[in-house]
């Protein structure tokens, strides 16, 4: 009998080591070795499909770099425009498309709307989580005539999958989920980290060699992150994270990695009892409708990847009522906020050090662009002396440590976006003029340079 291969695996970041470890030398984690047995694949029993050209699988040489054939990106377009933004402008053959998010987030729906709407495409919808009847209840729900060329295959096994691939030949390849796979030529259970390692590189090695667009569905762990080791995120093409509160309606895809195309695209969609919808225009959304002036409340002009949106930033400062003040954002980076406040107090004498100061980014998303800085301290600084802002102004600036309003990127569409949307009045920067054609827009910008000058602008 052959001997048993065995090796320890962290299960943070897929680090393997002959013994245990207290501590991953990888990723500095405690206690996250665990023992699991692996068998290398012979000749004889590895994973084969046809390639496309339907002969045995080719050997690649080395070519010169002028040799090579240059050719345009063939992307299939889904019918999802959502989608298709965050991709990069559609899906590329051969590509693999990693889906992380929450449990109940709408990871399954997402794909299987895909399933169901793409025309004329041949789709395998690979599920080894729910049942064929589950999948068809919810396939009624979302639409009433599904797509014809709409296969489910409910199945764990890879060997048995890459068998109905060589029967099926399907042109785009969904597995939900990646976790629920295993592979024969490693004998550790489900979900570990050799077996998502093995499944991913198996699917990996059919996307590349038959130009299949392949989607795996992940789950993560409760810090957030993809489960399994942080090696699958390099080997996949693009990473995308479904975000949002299962008690709001609406949902956030984010990329965070995009082979071929921007790696800070957003789309956003509404849940709702038939499935997700698409939000063409996420600056209503995100600003509420109010009947009168509030204050804390303003708003600012951001961009994400390719996409100028207008968002509501609420402030809400209270004096303290215990020793050390609260200092809590939600949306937005805890750290630059506190930046923030320190400028307002050394730079334009407003005592908050002993106040708790609360910050929100309405809609549920999470804003990293520093264009939102003046939006932010002018919530602060509204809600401190209880003046509203007006509705009808808005902000694209960065705010420096000495208090200067330094100038941001693509003015031009935030400016568009803010007026489109009927405002008034924008801040900017004084610096964003150099090249600059203020008169072809309609909104009034206002132009500083300290952050003095917008406090005698808004509240005299």
């Amino acid at each position: 009998m052959a001997k048993i291969k065995s090796a320890y695996f962290c299960q943070s970041c897929g680090y393997e080591s002959a013994k245990w470890l207290g501590k991953c030398p990888s990723c500095n984690q405690w206690n996250t070795f665990v023992e699991e047995v692996i068998e290398k694949p012979t000749a004889g029993n590895a994973a084969v499909w046809k390639t496309s050209t339907g002969g045995a699988q080719r050997v690649n040489k080395p070519s010169k770099l002028e040799e090579i054939e240059s050719a345009t990106e063939e992307r299939l377009l889904t019918g999802d425009e959502e989608l298709d933004r965050v991709l990069g402008g559609g899906l590329v053959t051969g590509s693999v498309t990693l889906i992380g998010g929450e449990p109940g987030i709408g990871k399954s729906t997402l794909m299987l709307q895909l399933a169901l709407n793409i025309k004329q495409k041949r789709v395998l919808y690979v599920s080894g989580e729910e049942s064929e009847q589950q999948i068809k209840m919810r396939a009624e729900r979302i639409t009433k005539t599904p797509q014809a060329d709409c296969f489910i295959l409910t199945e764990t096994s890879t060997q048995n999958i890459f068998k109905q691939l060589e029967q099926l030949a399907p042109e785009i390849l969904i597995v939900d989920s990646i976790q629920t796979l295993h592979s024969a030529h490693i004998e550790s259970t489900p979900g570990s980290v050799s077996q998502v390692r093995e499944c991913t590189a198996e699917l990996l090695r059919f996307a590349k060699e038959t130009a299949t667009p392949v989607f795996l569905i992940g789950h993560i762990t409760k810090d957030g992150a993809i489960a399994g080791p942080k090696i699958l995120e390099h080997m996949v093409d693009t990473v995308l994270q479904f975000e949002g509160d299962r008690h709001h309606i609406y949902r956030i895809l984010r990329s965070i990695k995009n082979r071929f195309g921007a790696a800070a695209e957003l789309g956003i969609y509404a849940m709702h009892g038939n499935g997700l919808r698409e939000v063409s225009n996420p600056s209503e959304v995100l600003l509420s409708q109010r009947d009168e002036e509030l204050s804390g409340i303003s708003i600012g002009a951001t961009i994400e990847g390719a996409r100028p949106m207008v968002i509501e930033t609420q402030a809400l400062v209270s004096i303290s009522a215990y020793g050390t003040p609260q200092r809590s954002a939600t949306g937005f980076d805890t750290k630059r906020m506190n930046m923030l406040l320190a400028v307002l107090e050394k730079r334009c004498g407003f005592r908050l050090s002993a106040k708790d100061v609360f910050l929100n980014i309405a809609g549920g998303i999470k804003v990293e662009d520093p264009a939102i800085d003046l939006s932010i301290v002018a919530a602060i600084i509204s809600s401190h002396e209880d003046i509203p802002v007006s509705s009808k102004i808005c902000f694209a600036a960065e705010v420096g440590l000495s208090g200067e309003i330094r100038a941001v990127n693509r003015i031009e569409q935030r400016i568009s976006e803010a007026e489109k949307l009927g405002f008034e009045k924008i801040f900017i920067s004084n610096y964003n003029l150099k090249g600059f054609n203020k008169d072809k827009f309609k909104i009034e910008l206002v132009t500083v340079s300290k952050i003095e000058e917008v406090f005698s602008a808004l509240f005299g």
